[in-house]
């Protein structure tokens, strides 16, 4: 059996599957989401504009992804192919305040679970 090895591009986003548990909590930055079948579960709905990291954990049974749209709608950033029981990290770089909604897509179908996420200014200092 061959192995191959694929990197992850980073830019804007970074994003890499791993098997479930360890790292991520609120009170490091990383925001912790938990998606199942038919939940989309954010540990805060606030973060400072800059890079904002989303631990997103498969905690149901079919494929998901995870999105941020803008205010205006459209896609800051997203990830997917989320398998059951595994885990991707994804880190944006939000430029400015504003309410932002999230999405888990359970199944890769759909407009997904949605909720309202806000960006507030960024800090100084």
């Amino acid at each position: 059996m061959a192995l191959l090895a694929v990197g992850c591009p980073l830019a804007l986003l970074t994003a890499c599957a791993e098997k479930s548990g360890g790292g991520g909590d609120g009170k490091s930055g990383t925001i912790n989401v938990r998606a199942g079948d038919d939940a989309c579960e954010l540990s805060r709905k606030t973060a400072a504009a800059g890079p904002i990291a989303f631990k997103v954990t498969n905690e149901g049974s079919k494929i998901t992804e995870f999105y941020l749209y803008s205010p205006d709608g459209k896609v800051v950033s997203e990830v997917e192919g989320i398998g059951p029981g595994t885990f991707r990290t994804m880190t944006v770089k939000v430029p400015k305040a504003g309410t932002y909604t999230t999405a888990c897509k359970p199944g890769m179908v759909g407009d997904g679970i949605r909720g309202k996420f806000t960006v507030t200014a960024k800090r100084h200092g």
